[in-house]
């Protein structure tokens, strides 16, 4: 898959600490969200894991500054196995669910659920966070709320962004932070509980190729760097 919005908007998003020195992008494709966190945080070790070829990504981190702290992994993030939990997890997973899958398996796989149903995300986060970690993900509003369901009870969201394309079309995606529910330190035993903090973002103008100063401001780093 091509370097999209999506991709962009996460790893421009999630949040990085300045104590975080593991993190882990599961489905990282060309590795973009992966090299960004990495841009991000000079400190931190990032992995990436996908189930297919990720000799692109291995590229992408070869010809970039920061090849000595990223790595990748051909490997379902079901079979991943990892010394020590991450304290910064992050991903741009398939999503499609009830639609028709494209005749293109590969595009299928990046796109739809198919391979990571949104029930084996969740074990996968759960059992690789840190528990003081977060975990941060982009999903179309629809699939969020399927997101959020299947999370119920095991992960508490506690940051999320509504995407508009324009500020006259409804919002198409929603950038989610989580923490793990029975996560102790600064949050109470109830996460989810809490009230998340919500916020809204627009990206473009509506006039052509027009972005608003607020993706300008949210991306600029990564674009003047790259």
């Amino acid at each position: 898959m091509k370097v999209g919005t999506d991709g962009v908007l996460l790893g421009a998003w999630a949040a990085v600490q300045p104590q975080d020195r593991r993190m882990l992008d599961i489905g990282t494709g060309t590795g973009l969200i992966a090299l960004m966190l990495a841009q991000r945080a000079p400190e931190a070790h990032v992995t990436g894991v996908d189930i297919d070829d990720v000799g692109q990504a291995r590229e992408n981190a070869a010809a970039s500054p920061w090849s000595g702290r990223v790595a990748f992994a051909q490997c379902p993030v079901q079979e991943f196995e990892t010394p020590e939990p991450f304290d910064l997890i992050v991903s741009n997973p398939p999503f499609f669910v009830d639609s028709l899958t494209c005749p293109d398996r590969g595009r299928t796989a990046a796109r739809h659920a198919v391979h990571l149903p949104f029930g084996d995300l969740c074990d996968a986060v759960l059992r690789l966070l840190a528990p003081g970690g977060r975990f941060a993900v982009i999903l179309p509003t629809a699939e969020a709320e399927r997101f959020l369901a299947v999370c119920a009870g095991r992960l508490a969201l506690v940051r999320r962004t509504d995407v508009r394309t324009t500020p006259r079309r409804p919002a198409k995606r929603a950038l989610m932070e989580f923490v793990r529910a029975d996560r102790p330190a600064d949050r109470p035993a109830d996460c989810s509980a809490a009230v998340p903090e919500v916020s809204e973002l627009v990206v473009g103008t509506g006039e052509h190729e027009c972005y608003t100063p607020e993706y300008r401001a949210l991306t600029c780093d990564f674009y003047l760097k790259f």
